[in-house]
């Protein structure tokens, strides 16, 4: 049985998520406050941490930053009200794995959680005898055995998430892919979850990919998707 550390103030959001999580087989733990959370995160084992960022003693982007720093390397979800595109930036920054915006519908939440645990337990795995694979387009280079992302040799810091997405335009450059096929990719997600969550996390890479480079990588092809190509 999987189990999720639920830290939230808000009863009503805890009793909906704690139903449904439980009656998907999830054994969930709660807590109310983000000292107390945090205790929990690092004295217990979890699969997956659902973290409010609006928390009465300790903000969750410090609950998060706390956990990070205890190198505690469970995935973290954070549920925020505040959607903003700065919002979640920060969020992420402070070393969550992905966010969901209040109002949510459950079976985003549970697809969202599905996708954590999944990428999590793969990373686990032993790779070590993988091969190196290394991308390139341009000046942009993918170390995939390093992790590591360069763009005219200076490095670029991703998330995990923005990573997977990148990594699945550039392994399928000059082809254009849906939004549903960079949701299956970089979240393992094989339904179209009705919110801009591909659009976002493309002006992510953007800003980091192309904003300082006269030559665009990324493109929007409307109505279809995106590919990662250099414009003729």
């Amino acid at each position: 049985m999987k189990r999720i550390l639920l830290i939230e103030d808000e009863i009503s959001v805890v009793t909906f998520i704690k139903k449904g999580l439980t009656e998907e087989g999830y054994e969930v733990s709660v807590s109310l406050t983000g000292e107390v959370g945090f205790q929990m995160a690092s004295s217990f084992q979890y699969d997956l941490i659902i973290l409010d960022i609006m928390l009465p003693d300790k903000n969750g982007l410090e609950v998060c930053k706390s956990i990070r720093q205890n190198n505690v390397k469970t995935p973290i979800l954070f549920l925020t009200a505040l959607g903003t595109t700065e919002n979640v930036v920060i969020g992420l920054n402070a070393g969550a794995d992905d966010y969901l915006v209040k109002p949510f519908k459950f079976i985003e939440l549970h697809a969202r959680i599905n996708a954590l645990i999944r990428r999590n337990e793969q990373s686990g795995s032993d790779d070590s005898q993988a091969p190196q694979h290394i991308y390139q387009i341009d000046d942009l280079v993918i170390n995939d055995d390093s992790k590591v992302v360069t763009r005219n040799n200076e490095n670029i810091t991703l998330t995990a998430t923005e990573y997977r997405l990148l990594l699945a335009l550039i392994r399928n450059r000059g082809k254009v892919l849906s939004r549903l096929d960079l949701l299956e990719s970089a979240w393992d997600i094989n339904f179209d979850l009705g919110t801009n969550l591909v659009d976002v996390y493309i002006n992510y890479l953007r800003k980091k990919i192309d904003a300082q480079s006269p030559n665009k990588l990324i493109h929007t092809v409307v109505g279809m998707g995106y590919v990662l190509k250099i414009k003729s």
